[in-house]
């Protein structure tokens, strides 16, 4: 067998079944187990893969508030407010973008009222200058990963 494409294919299968046995996995690739070892190993070390986590379906345990928030801040504050986000354990993600605003954070709560006090609570920093904050209606998709491209062999 040629090992071209094996690593993608490799993480392909785990995004199918993140709990998939070497043997599995070695089976539906058709080859050793140690190379499928020594391949994840290496996708592991490299970074391509950062763990395997259980998909949390936070409205099911009672999370079902979800707000956008976009902030303006201080040029060098950046680093603070994002750190800031990033540590608040209801923040689920925290990008850095372009455009009016200079980050957009993504968190669960379990309501209104929860959000609003976080949300104030973030406002007290004098390195913000403007917000924004949108409460998600319907989670259309989200937390999705899509699977890597194998060119044809």
């Amino acid at each position: 067998m040629t090992y071209e494409n094996l690593d993608a294919k490799l993480v392909n299968a785990l995004l199918g079944d993140g709990r998939a046995s070497l043997r599995s996995l070695a089976e539906e690739l058709d080859v050793s187990v140690t190379t499928v070892s020594n391949h994840l190993s290496d996708l592991e070390e490299g970074g391509v893969i950062e763990g395997y986590t259980p998909r949390v379906d936070y409205d099911a345990v009672g999370y079902d508030v979800t707000a956008v928030i976009q902030l303006q801040v201080e040029g060098n504050a950046l680093p603070d407010i994002t750190d800031t986000l990033r540590e608040h354990r209801q923040m689920t993600s925290v990008y850095e973008v372009t455009g009016d605003y200079d980050v957009i954070a993504i968190g669960k709560f379990q309501d209104t009222d929860g959000m609003n006090d976080q949300i104030k609570q973030l406002l007290t920093d004098p390195d913000i200058k403007a917000s924004n904050t949108s409460v998600v209606l319907n989670a259309v998709s989200e937390n999705e990963q899509f699977e890597l491209d194998i060119e044809d062999e």
